[in-house]
């Protein structure tokens, strides 16, 4: 903290004596986002080309690019942001470990080590915890976001293991006391969620779903939304026990992106070349779980998605071996069907992205 603060008052002496701070090359991102809404940045995995793209949300231009360290050429997979450590963390699946980032200087923090196989990772921005997948081991790194310590690694359940299924996607809760964690890779027709305690790490309940689930959450309700692409919906659960609700009909729903009001969740098509690829969903509305709309991408496989948190924008990663776009959308609380704004030049096959204020 004291690093940013002379670093801060160093900049603002600067510009009483010399020219005028422009927006991205003095102002520090935290002094931005205060400033405006339509400040912060969109922090990419560029999973084929060891980097992270960082965007800026209020110009729609890349702004930096960092090659991740390591011993191996890093293959970055997912982005998380933490607010109360003010550090971004990136999951590592070439180097077994998470590398944590200055939010707004982008300087490396830490390296944290995690398993085998670092896949999906998740920390609410207010949360300690940060949970990474590792689907090689079959196990969760915990780790404390503050002092980078792993708390604790937590198998999964071993006779889901045995069946075959791997940790994949996972969530936090909003309140912080749980976590889920979706598993693939099972014979049949379905995949499952595991609900897990995020105090004693033990599992609390299962639940049967869709294939190929990814997880999203929002403090405005009590549900777990469950987009399976295998099965062309998006189910809803209970948090509590993981008992059913609905079952929402959407394409090879697969990306998983929540307006910061619960209101709507966005979810992607991503096996229909473009076609509807951005798939809008009221959840709390008159049209209560149902699809409102759809929004064609100019680029084939949409594959995950990050609204901003005034839920005027929409970012989504198009991912594949030669794949270098995010495009991008506007959106209003009015119009919640996003409309495409254009793309940006990225590394390639951009995978996880975050907003990072």
């Amino acid at each position: 903290m004291f690093r940013k603060f002379t670093t801060l008052v160093g900049i603002m002496l600067l510009s009483l004596f010399l020219v005028p701070i422009t927006a991205y090359s003095a102002t520090p991102a935290s002094v931005q986002s205060s400033q405006s809404s339509s400040k912060g940045k969109i922090v990419i995995a560029n999973r084929a080309s060891s980097s992270i793209s960082i965007i800026d949300v209020a110009t729609d231009q890349v702004i930096d690019t960092i090659t991740l360290p390591g011993d191996n050429p890093a293959e970055p997979m997912y982005v998380s942001y933490s607010r109360r450590a003010d550090q971004f963390f990136v999951g590592d699946r070439a180097n077994n470990q998470v590398v944590a980032f200055d939010a707004d200087t982008f300087e490396v923090e830490g390296i944290i080590p995690a398993g085998n196989g670092v896949f999906h990772m998740w920390a609410n921005p207010n949360s300690k915890q940060l949970w990474v997948n590792n689907d090689i081991d079959n196990t969760i790194t915990v780790i404390d976001v503050r002092t980078h310590n792993v708390i604790v690694t937590v198998p999964l359940p071993a006779d889901l293991v045995a069946q075959g299924g791997k940790p994949h996607d996972v969530v936090i809760s909003p309140n912080n006391k749980n976590a889920f964690v979706s598993m693939v890779g099972f014979a049949g027709p379905n995949d499952y969620v595991v609900k897990f305690s995020a105090r004693n790490f033990k599992e609390l309940a299962r639940a049967e779903v869709g294939k190929d689930p990814h997880l999203s959450a929002t403090q405005r309700n009590s549900l777990l939304y469950v987009p399976a692409q295998g099965n062309n919906h998006v189910r809803v659960l209970k948090r509590s026990d993981l008992s059913f609700v609905a079952d929402i009909s959407a394409t090879a729903a697969h990306g998983a992106g929540m307006r910061r009001d619960g209101k709507i969740f966005y979810t992607t098509n991503i096996s229909g070349g473009g076609n509807g690829g951005l798939i809008t969903v009221d959840i709390q509305g008159k049209d209560k779980n149902t699809v409102i709309g759809t929004t064609d991408t100019p680029f084939a496989v949409p594959h995950n998605v990050v609204v901003t948190p005034n839920g005027r924008k929409v970012y989504i990663a198009h991912s594949g071996g030669t794949a270098d776009k995010v495009s991008v959308y506007t959106a209003s609380k009015k119009n919640p069907v996003p409309v495409l704004a254009g793309d940006v030049t990225i590394g390639l096959n951009p995978f996880g992205l975050a907003f990072v204020p």
